[in-house]
């Protein structure tokens, strides 16, 4: 299952769905990503994690699922459904019904070589799939110096520092090589692969791994 928080730094509403987010993450049946928004910077506190390409799929997200507008905190959850980001019930009710689709396809990794993602055969949508490289850090603590959360150190787990479109899945086997050993050169924790109808649909299938297994593996 995948989860995809939208927060920003300068949101007074998201500290609490940040918490949850951190809660997820530790769940090894959840892939839990925090995607920063651009579009409260100009309140008084830009987000160091903030990034244009979040708020870009954050829209395109509310567009596929018929949304009027954008939030935060937002949480949507296997691409499929939208939640209010720090409602505990509805953020488990939703990883319920997730957990009770089978997922259209596996996708895992091969550490070797920088790491290789492996997509394996079957049914595709007729309208395609898109292949997603998401890269991000572990954590971070910011102690917020303006804006809506002045004064307040906030935590962030999976921080993505990065969403890059592989390519697409057609219904065959595929292999992709990934070349992710700058990225940890660089410090970042891991990656996950996402593969989605379409370019923003319903989520087929994921994976995430740990980008020290590429140093394990040399």
């Amino acid at each position: 299952m995948v989860v995809e928080l939208f927060t920003s730094q300068g949101c007074s509403s998201c500290p609490p769905a940040d918490q949850l987010l951190t809660e997820l993450a530790a769940r090894p049946d959840v892939i839990a990503l925090s995607l920063h928004v651009d579009y409260w910077d100009y309140i008084g506190w830009k987000d160091p994690y903030g990034s244009p390409m979040m708020t870009e799929r954050q829209r395109r997200y509310a567009s596929e699922l018929g949304l009027r507008y954008v939030f935060t905190p937002q949480m949507i959850v296997d691409g499929r459904q939208s939640v209010v980001g720090s409602d505990r019930i509805a953020v488990e009710s939703a990883l319920a019904a997730a957990r009770a689709r089978d997922k259209a396809v596996r996708v895992s990794f091969r550490p070797d070589d920088g790491g290789v993602v492996v997509i394996d055969a079957g049914h595709a949508p007729d309208v395609g799939a898109t292949v997603w490289l998401a890269i991000y850090d572990s954590d971070h603590e910011t102690e917020v110096k303006r804006g809506e959360n002045a004064g307040r150190t906030i935590r962030n787990a999976n921080v993505v520092r990065s969403i890059e479109r592989l390519g697409t899945w057609t219904g065959e086997a595929l292999e992709i090589p990934l070349n992710l050993g700058n990225a940890a050169a660089r410090g970042r924790y891991g990656c996950a692969v996402i593969v989605q109808q379409g370019r923003n649909g319903p989520i087929l299938g994921a994976a995430a791994m740990m980008l020290d297994t590429l140093a394990q593996a040399q």
